[in-house]
């Protein structure tokens, strides 16, 4: 099956000739529309001619209006209920009609793309205790490779009423937080009194660096070898204190992305021991960088969460042909969406641990 834009070019003369070719290897032509029904029912450069009311009928992602006088068809595309985001307006210079960038309409295609197809992960996101859509998006990973000992290690988490591992701690799983706050951590340790009394969960208060990220979690927290997820989420050194990681061997790791910096780019913070977050943009990485660490680390990037928060990696092994391809960060970046709610949220404040 096709991952290209399905695309009607709307003018079959010469400009829509122009679009044909320019566009013709990032789209699935679906066929011209144009008005002149001496064209309609035949073909222009092997391509079906159709009246524009065609698409009132057929399923398509993209009009490219190659028209020269393109205000005429505005008000009949509104008319057939074609909206603003499916249009692209083509201009004969091959420098401004890249798909990828001409205004904007590729993050309505690509979300729109990765909800329809089942091996991208953003449409199985739901938010239970996550901040976003995590708690579904870590649900469909492990559907699709299982679980071994249901171990997580997360830290950053300040109270754990909203984090990556309450669901999983809710739904039995055992594991370990680490929280550098003090205040933070006094609320985490009264909240979860209860998990922590059974040792289903451990709790370390701890500021991070990569110096004592392996003591903490292997010597303090006592979890060594392979465990199904690690979460990684300290507003700063990401990036250094998972490279830095040796003590556990995750099968799949959540971590957060700078995605201010979009693909191709390459950036990272510089390391800094003593560095706490000041609400700026300097904080973790790049996806793409983050995309390079996990592939020489062994892991593979399997997706991004709706609000560009958050990056989700697997062991390759694991991987196979589960999960979209290609598994780079141009294929599945999300661009950032501050207090995006949409379709991820549910339920209720949460404000205490009702779990077991």
């Amino acid at each position: 099956m096709s991952q290209l834009p399905k695309t009607f070019i709307f003018g079959a003369g010469d400009y829509g000739k122009k679009a044909l070719l320019q566009y013709n290897q990032q789209c699935e032509i679906l066929g011209f529309l144009d008005n002149n029904k001496d064209l309609q029912g035949k073909k222009v450069a092997g391509i079906d001619v159709f009246a524009p009311e065609y698409v009132k009928h057929n399923t398509f992602d993209l009009i490219i209006v190659a028209l020269q006088k393109k205000s005429e068809v505005d008000e009949q595309l509104a008319k057939l209920s074609v909206t603003k985001h499916n249009i692209v307006n083509f201009e004969p210079n091959p420098a401004s009609n890249n798909i990828l960038t001409l205004n904007r309409n590729d993050e309505h295609y690509e979300r729109k793309r990765r909800l329809n197809d089942t091996k991208y992960l953003n449409r199985f996101g739901y938010k239970v205790y996550s901040q976003n859509d995590e708690d579904g998006i870590i649900n469909e990973i492990f559907k699709r490779i299982g679980t071994t000992n249901k171990t997580f290690v997360e830290f950053g988490v300040m109270d754990g009423l909203e984090s990556n591992c309450h669901f999983l701690l809710f739904n039995g799983w055992r594991g370990l937080w680490i929280e550098g706050d003090e205040k933070y951590f006094k609320d985490l340790r009264n909240i979860f009194s209860k998990p922590l009394s059974t040792k289903q969960l451990t709790a370390i208060n701890g500021f991070i660096t990569i110096e004592n990220i392996n003591e903490l979690i292997g010597n303090v927290g006592k979890i060594n070898g392979e465990i199904d997820l690690l979460s990684i989420d300290i507003d700063g050194n990401d990036y250094w204190v998972w490279k830095a990681i040796n003590c556990i061997q995750p099968r799949v790791v959540v971590i957060e992305y700078n995605a201010k910096f979009p693909p191709p780019c390459e950036w990272v913070m510089k390391y800094d021991p003593n560095y706490v977050w000041n609400l700026s943009d300097k904080h973790s990485a790049s996806l793409k960088s983050l995309e390079l660490l996990g592939y020489e680390l062994g892991y593979q990037l399997v997706g991004t969460n709706t609000n560009g928060i958050n990056a989700f990696f697997v062991k390759k092994e694991l991987a196979k042909d589960l999960f979209p391809e290609p598994a780079t960060a141009e294929n599945l970046y999300n661009t950032f969406i501050f207090n995006s709610c949409r379709y991820i949220c549910s339920g209720h404040p949460t404000k205490e641990y009702i779990g077991n």
